[in-house]
């Protein structure tokens, strides 16, 4: 009998020893996501529109991505920042940008190169490039 409890105390504690591995992986799993959702010509300028998403436990307060626009030939067209603001945790959040000079037909690809400001309580340094998902709704690949 004594044997049977001491087994059940160990399958407890190997069980509970168990979970905290999985919790810190949780954890290790939150990111952004960066989706380019749409471009749009407006006048001599393209509307530039981005789904974003905070997958972290804390809000960022200000995150700004350098971005550098390459034209359908695989050149620099431009490097520049977009500021996407306060993100709240686990919600998405659309931002738009107008970029000047800029036509949409000649955009070619998208680099997020990095991110140039990250701030938030709580906010590890590293939440808003580690593990950086990016995609594209549009025919712009979106690299990083």
């Amino acid at each position: 009998m004594l044997v049977l409890k001491r087994c059940a105390i160990a399958i407890l504690l190997a069980g509970s020893l168990g979970a905290g591995p999985a919790l810190a992986e949780t954890e290790q799993d939150a990111h952004v996501t960066i989706e380019l959702n749409a471009v749009e010509t407006v006048g001599d300028a393209c509307r530039i529109s981005f789904l974003i998403q905070n997958g972290h436990d804390s809000d960022i307060s200000q995150a700004v991505y350098e971005a550098v626009l390459f034209d359908t030939e695989g050149r620099v067209d431009r490097l520049t920042l977009f500021d996407f603001g306060a993100l709240p945790a686990a919600r998405p959040r659309v931002r738009q940008f107008v970029v000047p000079g800029l036509a949409c037909a000649s955009l070619g690809r998208l680099l997020i190169n990095g991110a140039e400001t990250c701030t938030g309580e709580g906010t590890p340094p590293d939440a808003c490039t580690r593990d950086l998902e990016l995609r594209s709704r549009t025919g712009v690949e979106v690299l990083g």
